[in-house]
């Protein structure tokens, strides 16, 4: 089955191949850069994955999966959450940040350093949803970054349970655990209940 996942970040689409097999056949934006960066407007990571699913789904043929996911920090109230690919402004890179985030959270210790990764999934086609899912992974900030693989906050970010931070576990490990993993997991789940009804 093809599947297009609404980004440009070569990071995740690797990620979605890595998680949903060969039983997809999985492009991404990178192929079409005649298509616009879809504004994320929303005020919810399910607003923001069903703009992108739905904008993209209405100049591209087939089914069409956007995600929106970011890191919610329990002492910060909840933040960077939506804000979490731009948190250090205008030009916001991985390495600012994550800069800006052990900033804000200098003078917390250890146990008030709770977080998650929140992940939402849109599948639509020809404009309309058809389906959505949620994934959710807890975990804490650490003081360092550690580890060099994954993207994003994955060096700063250590999963309950695990000593090492989501840059530091192997790529199987990350894929079975994180919250893009779990949304995956229910969505496919969905899938297969809406296929059984049809």
């Amino acid at each position: 089955m093809k599947l297009l996942i609404a980004t440009r970040n070569r990071g995740k689409a690797r990620e979605f191949r890595e998680l949903l097999g060969s039983d997809f056949e999985v492009s991404d934006l990178s192929g079409y850069p005649e298509i616009p960066e879809i504004a994320e407007t929303g005020e919810t990571f399910l607003e923001n994955a069903q703009l992108k699913a739905v904008a993209i789904s209405q100049r591209v043929a087939g089914l069409i999966l956007g995600d929106d996911s970011g890191l919610e920090v329990d002492a910060l109230g909840g933040a960077p959450g939506i804000f979490s690919a731009r948190y250090s402004g205008e030009h916001a890179t991985d390495q600012r940040n994550i800069e800006k985030l052990q900033d804000d959270l200098a003078n917390f210790c250890k146990e008030q350093r709770g977080a998650r990764f929140r992940c939402v999934l849109v599948l639509a086609q020809a404009g309309q949803v058809i389906n959505h899912a949620e994934g959710v992974v807890e975990g804490e900030i650490v003081e360092s970054p550690r580890g060099s693989d994954g993207f994003g906050y994955d060096p700063i970010f250590q999963p309950l349970g695990y000593s090492e931070t989501f840059a530091e576990l192997a790529a199987a490990t990350k894929n079975a655990i994180s919250h893009r993993a779990q949304a995956v997991k229910a969505l496919r789940a969905i899938m297969r209940i809406r296929d059984q009804q049809l």
